[in-house]
């Protein structure tokens, strides 16, 4: 089990690992033991209306140590990166420590390796590019996007292609043109402690599945069918997994047990695609056994 009488007080601490991994229950273990806040470093567990379904700390939790930006904001509201960073800026300019915990691997590299400052993606280009991702799929993007690009990104990931499809349309720079003129990071690893939770496969995808099964136990399906009304697939907000599952079952698409099935695979291959991008970007980071936490 991880020391930690033996970590520093005296700088941020950065906890990143894959879903289901048990990060969570060792930043509460660290800010209760050595103080601090926590501060949510997961692209989804921002929004308001998925506590159960994004695993987002309890209320129980939240109430024993302080926890920031989770579930600030709104279902329908724009967030990215950029917007994450600006928040995270003024945490660390004053009060407790922070204790940096997350899934989204480019919040992590963007706060400790710096971020482009692209201009925003109008509107029109936006619905042009979810339009085409839906109608011609993944591969329709891909072929718009530089080598350079695709060797940078997660081509398995339709939010990050996405993203570069539509920086590339709206700056007329590549997304790795725009990443080569990065600024200096608001937090370089060398300031903090930055700590990555490795799992073994298996151990993981038995864990992932028994906690599909207990967010349902807990009113998973409730959560969604409060968010059937205003559902719309293209908000960020609907992008977290389980949730597609979770409201084709309420239109009566599929079984609740397809439902189980299809969210538990996407979320070992949201697994995955964490594991690949912490082993490439994450080398020089601290290894957590997740079997020891």
């Amino acid at each position: 089990m991880i020391d930690i009488a033996a970590l520093p007080t005296d700088r941020p601490i950065l906890i990143a690992g894959p879903t289901a991994s048990g990060k969570s229950a060792l930043a509460l273990r660290i800010a209760q033991k050595q103080g601090g806040v926590i501060v949510n470093a997961d692209a989804i567990q921002v929004f308001e209306n998925w506590r159960i379904l994004t695993a987002r700390p309890s209320i129980e939790d939240e109430h024993q140590v302080p926890h920031l930006l989770y579930g600030h904001v709104p279902y329908d509201a724009p967030y990215s990166v950029g917007h994450w960073l600006r928040e995270v800026a003024s945490l660390l300019e004053s009060g407790p420590r922070p204790i940096i915990i997350g899934g989204t691997g480019l919040y992590f590299t963007a706060l400790t390796q710096g971020l482009a400052e692209i201009p925003p993606t109008p509107d029109d280009i936006r619905h042009t590019a979810t339009a085409k991702l839906e109608s011609e799929g993944i591969t329709a993007l891909l072929a718009d996007l530089d080598q350079d690009t695709i060797a940078r990104i997660d081509t398995l990931n339709p939010m990050r292609v996405q993203r570069a499809w539509e920086v590339q349309r709206t700056t007329g720079c590549s997304l790795a043109n725009w990443h080569d003129n990065t600024p200096p990071p608001l937090l370089p690893l060398s300031r903090a402690t930055g700590l990555v939770v490795e799992v073994e496969k298996e151990w993981l995808n038995n864990r992932i599945k028994k906690r599909f099964d207990l967010m349902l136990d807990g009113g998973a399906l409730d959560e969604a069918r409060q968010n059937l009304h205003y559902w719309d697939p293209t908000h960020l907000s609907s992008k977290a997994i389980g949730a597609p599952e979770l409201i084709a079952h309420l239109k009566g698409e599929i079984t609740l047990d397809q439902t189980r099935d299809l969210a538990t695979i996407a979320t070992r291959q949201y697994a995955k695609r964490q594991r690949t991008w912490f082993r490439a970007r994450m080398k020089d980071w601290e290894k957590i056994p997740a079997e020891s936490l």
